[in-house]
């Protein structure tokens, strides 16, 4: 009990510190409009995805640093349900990608391979998603917390606005973090998890990567990837490029009106398709290149 207080205190810091400096600096540039002048970089990327200019900031950085940093920069965004769906599709494939990708280095995933599928992978999975009905996404956000829009009279009104979001932002997610890494920690304090090295298999092995994730459940999943089958490592691989920590990298998203169905179900869907028809083709030809 200790410890997930200790680790939930230690990420609630860890959120506070990244979380209100990047929304403020988000809202600071959004109002002088520096990033309209800076997303060319990343133009041709949202405009596929039907995304806002201006996402450019929160795809970058959540593809290399984390999903707290992107979701900062993207709250003052007035995106739709479906829009904030497909962010939270694209970036639940494409996230931390230096962090995770050495983890499925250490279990034999080569890193092009990796880098190749999830930034290719999410970009045709998260493209899926813009073919679906709007009317399909069902949002429960209350109220935007976006500015765009909003005429402030004074720099000082619009930095103390953006402070209140901020704040507001931070507490939700902290309240967040803090519910699922007691629920996480429990589910590792389980005993068929604790035995987890005596018992492998491939099936456990992607239930840990699926609502653990690639980062929770790397010790697990390093472990076991010692005893698996070339051809099985492979699938779990790419499966959980695809789909992992499918419930608490969605719920960061469901915040703002990402619907929570739609994406857990399509980035499964597809990681099963990816799975299988790349383990067909690969599973066994590509083992000097996956090692």
């Amino acid at each position: 009990m200790r410890s997930t207080i200790n680790k939930a205190i230690e990420s609630s810091w860890i959120i506070v510190k990244l979380v209100i400096p990047i929304y403020l600096l988000a809202d600071i540039l959004y109002y002088y409009g520096v990033l309209s002048k800076v997303a060319f970089l990343v133009e041709p990327f949202t405009s596929l995805l039907g995304l806002p200019a201006e996402s450019a900031p929160a795809i970058i950085s959540g593809m290399f640093l984390n999903l707290y940093a992107a979701v900062a920069f993207a709250a003052p965004l007035d995106m739709t349900a479906q829009q904030w769906s497909v962010l939270a599709i694209f970036l639940g494939v494409c996230h931390s990608l230096v962090v995770e990708n050495a983890i499925m280095k250490r279990i034999g995933i080569s890193s092009r391979y990796a880098y190749a599928l999830r930034f290719f992978g999410g970009l045709l999975i998260a493209y899926s998603a813009t073919w679906l009905p709007e009317n399909w996404f069902d949002s429960v956000k209350s109220a935007s917390n976006a500015i765009e829009g909003e005429h402030y009279q004074t720099f000082m009104e619009m930095l103390l606005h953006s402070l209140e979001n901020a704040i507001v932002l931070t507490l939700k997610i902290v309240v967040l973090i803090s519910v699922l890494i007691a629920v996480m920690d429990g589910f590792k304090r389980l005993p068929f998890i604790q035995n987890s090295k005596q018992n492998i298999s491939k099936g456990f092995s992607i239930l840990i990567g699926l609502f653990l994730g690639i980062t929770y459940g790397a010790g697990i999943i390093v472990a076991e990837s010692r005893q698996m089958r070339h051809e099985d490592l492979f699938w779990v691989g790419t499966f959980l490029m695809i789909a992992h920590a499918v419930v608490e990298d969605t719920l960061l998203f469901v915040l703002f009106g990402a619907d929570f169905a739609i994406v857990v179900t399509i980035r499964i869907i597809w990681a099963v398709l990816f799975a299988y028809v790349l383990t067909l083709v690969w599973g066994k030809t590509f083992d000097d290149d996956i090692k």
